[in-house]
C-alpha cells in the first residue's frame, strides 16, 4: 500500500511490521515523532508490545540491552545529546551480541544549541561495535529498518538505521508500506541464540579479564567481517520480495568518470540533479552513495574508485583537529594502492544548512580545476562576515 508519510513515520510503520515486542525511547527532537507514533500502535492494540518510558535516553538503551537479554525482538530511537548519553550502553550492546535495532536521526550537537541535520552525533559513535547505515528517503528508511532486524539476528550485532533530520525524518513523500504477511515471509519471528533464562540460569556480562577479553573483541571483528557478505543476502532476498535493494553503495554514472562526488543520506538526492546538469556540459563526473559506514565496505570502494581521477568527498561532520570523517575513511582506504586518486574532502551543510546545488557545483569546479586538494578539508559556503568578525 502507497502511503504519503514522512521519514519518521516510515521508521514506525517498519518497527509495527518487523513485530517488536518491546521499545524503549526518551523523547528529543527530531527522532519524537518515531517514538509518539509507536506509542500510539502500542496503545491502540495495532502492535502487541510493550512500551517503556524511561527518564533518559541512558535508561532507553538500558531497558532494550535486558529486554534483548530475554530473548525478544526490541527497538529504540535517538538523536544528538541523547545518543551521547547513551554511549557508554552502546559499547555494552555490541559486546553482549545483542541484536537492537535503534533509529538514529542525525541531528547537530551543541553548544550551541542546535536542531538540526549534522552527521557528527552518529559518526562519533564509530567505534562502539554497531552497524551503521545511512538513508537517503522514506522508503529506504522503511526498508533499511526491516532489513536491519534480519541483519542484526543474523549476526549478532546492533544495527543503527540513520536518517537526517527534518530533510528527511520531518518531509512527507509516498512510500510503499508492505502488507504485514509480506514482510512476515521475510523476517520470520526471531530464535534468539543469547537469552536469559529462568529454566537454565546464567550469568551474562560478567567480568572479562585479560586472558580472555581481547579474544571476545576478536570476535566482535569477526562478525562485522561477515556483515558484507550476509547484507547481500538479505539485501537479495528484501529484492525477490519487495523489488528493491539498495547496496552498501549505489553509483551513478560512474563507469567512465574522471571525478567522482562520494556522498551520504540526502544530499545524495541533490547530487543526482547536479550530476546530471554537469553530463549534460559534457562534464564526466559520477556519484558514489555511500549507505554502509560500518562495517567500511574498503574493498569495493577500492574497486569502484581505483581508475578514477579525483575523488571528491562531501562531509556534513568534522572530526576537530583532522578533518571530515569519511573523507578519511575513503583516504584509509585507498592509501595502500600505490597508484590511487587524490581524495578532495569539503565541510558543508553542518547544524542544518542546506547543501545547494550551487554548493555541489563549486565542489566540483574546485576538484576539476585542482590537481591536488589545497587542504585536508575545504569549507564550502561559510558565511565570511561571521568567519571574519
Amino acid at each position: 500500500m502507497k502511503k504519503v508519510i514522512e521519514g519518521s513515520h516510515a521508521v514506525s510503520e517498519a518497527v509495527r511490521l518487523a513485530r517488536v515486542k518491546v521499545l524503549s525511547a526518551y523523547p528529543i527532537t527530531p527522532q519524537t515523532h518515531i517514538v509518539e507514533s509507536l506509542s500510539e500502535y502500542c496503545a491502540d492494540g495495532s502492535m502487541d508490545a510493550r512500551f517503556m518510558c524511561v527518564e533518559s535516553e541512558h535508561s532507553a538503551m538500558a531497558s532494550v540491552i535486558g529486554a534483548a537479554s530475554g530473548g525478544v525482538r526490541t527497538f529504540t530511537a535517538s538523536s544528538s545529546h541523547g545518543l551521547a548519553l547513551m554511549h557508554e550502553l552502546l559499547h555494552w550492546a555490541s559486546g553482549a551480541r545483542l541484536p537492537i535495532v535503534m533509529a538514529e536521526v542525525n541531528r547537530a550537537l551543541g553548544p550551541g544549541w542546535n536542531l538540526w541535520m549534522d552527521q557528527t552525533d552518529s559518526l562519533a559513535q564509530r567505534d562502539t561495535g554497531w552497524i551503521q547505515l545511512y538513508c537517503e528517503d522514506g522508503q529506504e528508511v522503511l526498508d533499511t529498518t526491516i532489513q536491519a532486524y534480519r541483519l542484526a539476528e543474523m549476526v549478532n550485532l546492533p544495527v543503527m538505521v540513520v536518517l537526517d533530520a527534518f530533510f528527511l525524518s520531518h518531509t512527507y513523500e509516498p512510500v510503499n508500506v508492505p502488507d504485514q504477511e509480506q514482510v512476515d515471509r521475510f523476517l520470520p519471528s526471531y530464535v534468539p541464540r543469547i537469552q536469559l533464562d529462568t529454566a537454565n540460569p546464567c550469568a551474562l556480562n560478567q567480568m572479562a579479564p585479560p586472558p580472555v577479553y581481547m579474544e571476545m573483541r576478536h570476535s566482535t571483528q569477526m562478525a562485522m567481517e561477515q556483515v558484507p557478505r550476509l547484507f547481500k543476502q538479505v539485501e537479495d532476498e528484501f529484492f525477490s520480495i519487495f523489488g528493491r535493494a539498495y547496496g552498501p553503495v549505489e553509483t551513478v554514472l560512474c563507469e567512465d568518470a574522471e571525478i567522482v562526488m562520494i556522498l551520504t543520506g540526502t544530499a545524495a538526492s541533490t547530487c543526482r540533479q547536479v550530476i546530471s546538469d554537469l553530463r549534460s556540459k559534457g562534464e564526466k563526473v559520477g556519484l558514489l552513495k555511500l549507505k554502509m559506514f560500518r562495517p567500511f565496505p574498503t574493498e569495493l570502494i577500492r574497486k569502484i574508485l581505483e581508475p578514477i581521477q579525483k575523488v571528491a568527498v562531501v562531509d556534513r561532520n568534522f572530526s576537530f583537529g583532522a578533518s571530515g570523517i569519511f573523507a578519511q575513511e575513503i583516504r584509509a582506504a585507498l592509501c595502500n594502492y600505490p597508484e590511487h586518486p587524490p581524495v578532495f574532502g569539503y565541510i558543508t551543510g553542518l547544524g542544518g544548512r542546506d547543501v545547494t546545488p550551487e554548493i555541489l557545483e563549486d565542489i566540483y569546479w574546485r576538484t576539476r580545476n585542482n590537481a591536488t586538494p589545497k587542504a585536508e578539508s575545504q569549507w564550502v559556503g561559510l558565511d565570511q562576515e561571521i568567519v571574519e568578525s
